[in-house]
């Protein structure tokens, strides 16, 4: 179990629960996960524009998303209370194999909460 991943959601989730404005919420999240958690080194928030193309909304590091250099990343789509994909967090690690199923199922916890609380229909 990563405790710091949970320490991180926790931060996350009490943003989202203060109902801030959602940009608030997004720089807490990307701000918060690389802060607490030793192993992520980028996390970014892209949002659906109305093209369909993925635009960046918040990074933990805009100048360096480690596209080329990150040897972990995973991926968890933010949905609306209609169920319907309005962006994704991208976290990426420089170490091979650093993430477990407890980052995933915490991670996707806070991408749900994200989408529901900012984005409620």
């Amino acid at each position: 179990m990563s405790i710091s991943t949970d320490v991180a959601s926790l931060q996350i989730m009490a943003e989202v629960f203060k109902t801030k404005s959602s940009q608030s919420v997004f720089e807490k999240t990307v701000n918060s996960l690389v802060k607490e958690v030793s192993y992520i080194d980028w996390v970014g928030i892209y949002l659906v524009s109305e093209d369909g193309s993925p635009q960046l909304a918040a990074a933990s590091d805009e100048e360096n998303d480690l596209g080329w250099e990150c040897n972990g990343e995973l991926k968890f789509p933010i949905t609306n209370s209609a169920k319907q994909q309005i962006g994704i967090i991208v976290v990426r690690s420089k170490q091979a194999i650093c993430f477990d199923v407890t980052d995933v199922a915490t991670l996707e916890t806070v991408a749900e909460a994200i989408g529901q609380i900012c984005y409620s229909n």
